[in-house]
């Protein structure tokens, strides 16, 4: 038999949670020598979730094991450090290029397994975004942050807000396909993708040394920028 304690989940985290658990103390028997992480996960909420953990009072980490009679308490991220850059599942390509419009590193390829996300995420360090709570349980996993919105405009700010990303953000400073820095380019090398008269208004062009496309500030620049800064700075 394992330990039995009696857990809360606070905040955002009671949306992984049955309804009749949430925002309430319930009743739970863990397995046998089972740590917080274990405990959590076996009730659906991925150890990257958790920005703060008690137990009867006192912090705990989530390598601690539940012992009989322990009261947890389990509190959401108010706000996530950023060490590295973002790894986005293949169900989130919106999100990654409103993130690299921001100039946030940010790996994401519609081919994306999960166990090479596992072993970029364990190798680099980056924080995993997922819709997918079974991914962010895994041990590889550091750092994650589940999405809980639908469209990539409401994920920019659930994401935006969680990191603090608004004091950070470079935009427009990334390629969109290839995520690499972009370097100054020519007139001429803008050609090939526009017109001379539509070009002749601007004078800053910028090239991806991977893909080769070419950005300028063009009538679509002013807009996107509104829009990423109101998705960052909404609360």
């Amino acid at each position: 038999m394992g330990a039995a304690a009696r857990f809360r989940f606070h905040g955002v985290l009671g949306a992984f949670l049955p309804r009749e658990r949430r925002g309430e103390p319930f009743a739970f028997a863990c397995a046998r020598a089972a740590t917080l992480k274990n405990a959590v996960e076996a009730l659906g909420v991925p150890h990257t979730e958790v920005g703060r953990i008690a137990v009867n009072g006192a912090p705990a980490t989530l390598d601690r094991i539940v012992r009989e009679g322990d009261v947890v308490e389990a509190f959401p991220w108010s706000r996530q450090p950023l060490a590295a850059g973002f790894l986005a599942d293949a169900h989130l390509g919106g999100l990654a290029r409103f993130l690299r419009m921001l100039g946030f590193d940010t790996l994401h390829r519609n081919a994306f397994g999960d166990e090479e996300i596992r072993r970029i995420a364990r190798e680099e360090r980056r924080v995993v975004l997922s819709r997918d709570r079974e991914l962010l349980k895994c041990r590889e996993v550091l750092f994650g942050c589940y999405v809980h919105a639908l469209k990539a405009e409401a994920q920019l700010r659930e994401v935006a807000a969680r990191f603090g990303l608004a004091a950070r953000a470079r935009p427009f400073t990334l390629c969109l396909v290839c995520n690499l820095a972009l370097t100054p380019a020519s007139a001429g090398e803008a050609r090939a993708y526009a017109p001379q008269a539509k070009l002749e208004p601007y004078r800053d062009f910028r090239r991806c040394p991977g893909c080769g496309r070419v950005y300028w500030e063009g009538s679509h620049f002013a807009r996107m920028r509104a829009a990423l800064q109101e998705a960052v700075s909404s609360p």
